[in-house]
């Protein structure tokens, strides 16, 4: 908003003021013209899309749910997962797709090639399937240097190497100049689920472990450090990666896990909220558990961003059985992707559909959706 002087509340401000009370204009008061202002955080009755949107948030869900999924319809799609589970000739398949406008293009840890893989990969991997094939769009704005192009699509494809999946079929479009931003790339991917294996928000219950699998905040900091040429002391890289083998580990333990997810835009508190919803039950985290980097947590406090909605690339959470949690916990440890993995809170049966953290020094406060997003175009 415009730097204007502070103008305390009066009553002649309020509504009900009296009809024959002074204006602030002939109290002496300043008059501010308002109609021209705007407020950094987007209104939810927005006319046109905004970036929040986009952020994984209550804007997001919003526009989900009051756009596509009415235009859409289908129960498949009424799940609202990282991928949609069906059965297609007697196979169970995870079917997902994304899309990846990432700036920069490179980034400390990776690239957008690699995001564009390891993104879907991921979101199969909730679904407990190991992504078999991916397809891939490329969107290139006219002028991009096809040595950035090659750069984006080798690391695309060393990542899918990597995470043992196939990129099986694609497209490519070109925009004039001006039009995007050097390149966009959408993929989908398929896998399948093992039998067995049934991991939905709707199968969590009273008691159930919540598991963190690392650090959070790192991807979305690494990202905003190069973006905006910030200096924090140390150097911080994303920590984009292909969990399909951590979640197999996991699985192995026991097929019996109830839900899996892993925490990108919105970060590990829009995760915990939408489970929260979506399972009808509350859930209890200890702040003190919660597994932030010195790195990830001075950033944040320089940028006044709090670590529980940065976007993360390389991580999950998961909903396990209090029976299970134990076995689940070790497996991820023992696992090169799970090393730094933390209980971090539970389930339980009341303020259903709420998050409430405890903080360390005893207190409680809510965690809620975020309605947008504190740092855009990060995926």
């Amino acid at each position: 908003m415009p730097d204007t002087p502070h103008t305390p509340l009066t009553a002649s401000h309020a509504s009900n003021a009296p009809a024959d009370a002074p204006t602030p204009a002939e109290r002496g008061l300043p008059t501010v013209d308002i109609s021209g202002w705007t407020c950094p955080t987007p209104l939810r009755d927005q006319p046109r899309v905004v970036m929040g949107h986009g952020g994984g948030g209550a804007l997001s869900a919003e526009l989900v749910q009051q756009i596509f999924v009415p235009a859409f319809g289908g129960e498949v799609l009424a799940q609202l997962g990282d991928s949609a589970a069906v059965s297609l000739g007697g196979a169970r398949l995870a079917f997902s797709t994304d899309s990846f406008v990432v700036r920069p293009l490179f980034f400390p840890g990776g690239s957008i090639g690699d995001l564009a893989v390891n993104g879907t990969v991921n979101d199969l991997a909730m679904s407990g399937a190991r992504a078999a094939y991916l397809s891939c769009g490329f969107i290139l704005e006219e002028g991009v240097e096809m040595p950035v192009v090659a750069g984006v699509a080798d690391a695309m494809g060393a990542a899918a190497r990597i995470a043992g999946v196939e990129v099986a079929t694609g497209d490519t479009k070109v925009v004039e100049a001006g039009h995007g931003d050097g390149v966009y790339i959408n993929t989908a991917g398929i896998g399948l689920i093992p039998d067995g294996v049934d991991l939905r928000p709707q199968r969590v219950v009273p008691g159930d472990v919540v598991i963190v699998s690392g650090h959070i905040g790192v991807h979305g900091v690494a990202i905003m450090s190069v973006r905006e040429g910030l200096e924090f002391g140390v150097d911080i890289e994303s920590d984009c990666a292909a969990l399909g083998g951590l979640v197999e580990s996991m699985l192995a333990v026991t097929p019996d896990l109830h839900v899996l997810r892993d925490p990108t835009r919105g970060g590990l508190a829009a995760a915990l909220c939408e489970i929260a919803s979506a399972s009808c039950t509350g859930i209890v985290i200890q702040e003190r558990a919660v597994p932030v980097p010195p790195a990830v947590a001075n950033a944040c406090a320089i940028l006044g961003l709090d670590p529980m909605y940065v976007a993360n690339e390389g991580k999950l959470v998961a909903f396990v059985p209090r029976e299970h949690a134990d076995a689940v916990l070790a497996a991820m440890r023992s696992h090169p992707l799970g090393a730094d993995a933390a209980v971090i809170g539970e389930t339980v049966a009341t303020h259903p559909g709420m998050v409430v953290a405890r903080t360390p020094l005893g207190g409680t406060r809510v965690v809620d959706l975020p309605l947008g997003e504190q740092l855009p175009r990060i995926c």
